[in-house]
């Protein structure tokens, strides 16, 4: 009796399991791949009193300007800063010189040139939050981007 109630089992089983695998759906994922366009902040730092691209701010600009090839840009603010070395006006002029090297980058990556607000704000800008002098020597770029 017992190998025919074991027997029997493994039938209702095996029927019951190609019952089912007509049923079976797929599950839907529960992950979703984030967007990456929405308002985007990014800091691009220069070297002491100057206003070329180093190779680490080219590498930044190469990598948000790849992860927003599939979004409108819609407007980029290009705010450039400087430390508080130095007069008044050469820290606003190297603020301006820093924030158009940041804006022709993003150009040259294929970003809208309408898009661009780009302005400097010398040393003034910079010197909230009690900031190191060396992080202060930046330009800070806010991306609004949305999906095509």
């Amino acid at each position: 009796m017992k190998s025919i109630s074991v027997w029997r089992a493994l039938m209702l089983a095996g029927c019951g399991a190609a019952a089912l695998a007509g049923c079976v759906t797929k599950p839907k994922p529960t992950v979703v791949a984030p967007s990456s366009c929405g308002v985007q902040k990014f800091d691009v730092y220069f070297a002491e009193g100057q206003a070329t691209l180093t190779p680490a701010a080219r590498t930044a600009i190469s990598l948000t300007a790849t992860a927003l090839q599939t979004c409108n840009i819609r407007s980029v603010k290009v705010m450039g800063l400087a430390d508080a070395t130095g007069a008044a006006a050469s820290n606003q002029a190297l603020s301006e010189r820093r924030a158009q090297a940041v804006t022709e980058a993003l150009e040259a990556a294929g970003w809208p040139a309408p898009a661009f607000e780009t302005a400097g704000a010398g040393s003034t800008g910079a010197e909230s939050g009690g900031v190191a002098e060396p992080l202060r020597r930046r330009t800070e770029v806010v991306v609004e981007a949305v999906p095509k």
